[in-house]
Parts: C-alpha cells; sequence; structure tokens
C-alpha cells in the first residue's frame, strides 16, 4: 500500500473513534440529565399559574393498604385526590395529589420514584389542567401506558383507569 493509502485509512478510523466517543457522551448526558420538557399551554380560563418544570409535592408518602376490590365508577366532574400504586415494587402506596404536577420517573428529584430497570430518569408527568389529570410521556425509552395503549400527547386519565409505567401501575381515585 502506498503512503497516503495508510494516511487516509488512519485518518478515517479516528474520525470514526471520535464519533464513537461523541455518541457514548451524549448518551450519558441525557440519561444523567434527562430530555427538555415540553409545557402544556395554559387553558384560557385559568388564573396565572406559574410553577415550574420540575416542582416535586411537598406532602411526604402515606403508605396504605390497596383495596381489594375495584373502586366505584367515577362521576363526571370529579377530580383524582390521591394516587394508588396496585402493582409493583411499591404495590399498596398511596400519594396524596395536593400539587398541579407529579413528576414520575427514576431521578431522585421525581414526586414518585420508580427503581426499575424500565423505567426513564425524567419519565412522564401527571399535571392538574382545566380540572382534569393529564398525563405526559417525557419522552421516556419504554413508554408510558394508559389502559394498555402508549401516551405520546398528553392525555386524560380517567378515574380508577390503569397507568403503567416500567412494572409500576397505578390508578388515580377519589
Amino acid at each position: 500500500m502506498s503512503e497516503l493509502t495508510l494516511l487516509l485509512l488512519r485518518i478515517g478510523f479516528l474520525i470514526l473513534m471520535w464519533a464513537f466517543i461523541f455518541a457514548i457522551v451524549y448518551a450519558l448526558r441525557s440519561d444523567l440529565f434527562g430530555t427538555r420538557v415540553r409545557r402544556m399551554p395554559a387553558p384560557a380560563n385559568a388564573v396565572s399559574a406559574a410553577s415550574p418544570a420540575f416542582a416535586t409535592p411537598a406532602a411526604a408518602p402515606v403508605a396504605a393498604p390497596a383495596p381489594s376490590s375495584p373502586a366505584a365508577p367515577a362521576k363526571p366532574g370529579e377530580t383524582a385526590r390521591r394516587l394508588v400504586i396496585t402493582s409493583g415494587a411499591k404495590e399498596g402506596l398511596e400519594l396524596p395529589l395536593d400539587d398541579e404536577q407529579l413528576t414520575i420517573g427514576r431521578s431522585a428529584d421525581s414526586g414518585l420514584v420508580i427503581r426499575d430497570d424500565y423505567t426513564s430518569t425524567h419519565h412522564a408527568r401527571l399535571m392538574l389542567w382545566d380540572g382534569t389529570w393529564m398525563l405526559q410521556d417525557l419522552d421516556s425509552t419504554n413508554g408510558t401506558f394508559l389502559k394498555g395503549k402508549k401516551v405520546g400527547a398528553p392525555t386524560a386519565v380517567p378515574l380508577n383507569t390503569p397507568v403503567s409505567i416500567g412494572t409500576t401501575t397505578f390508578e388515580l381515585r377519589r
């Protein structure tokens, strides 16, 4: 081989190596710091309620056994006041929904911390929007499921409807 061909192969190999290193750094950065969160527009009739993108609830979780029978169907106009984990590592845990939003993920700054291999650092967010609890997937790797269907856009969460994130399933209840 000529010296020019050998030089070009060396330079090509170095470029390929650096591209691989940048891909690794980008993947680590996105896993550690998450992705930017898109905010939902405020409803027209709402009073200015500015809240940070990653606000965490101040209330501490209250552990209580999950009821064995399904709850009564919800009446129109009622909003959920608590989140009950029905299956997973934290089965039976009950969280009051006092704030207007709750972040869910592996991160310690999440309102509901779920530590399993199928949950992203900032996986999903529940937010109260115009009197309805909305579920937003934060571009998670494995997805968020509402009644078995993958959530792509912010979606209303009816009472007593199963929401699955990783190996954990929860419901919103009165």
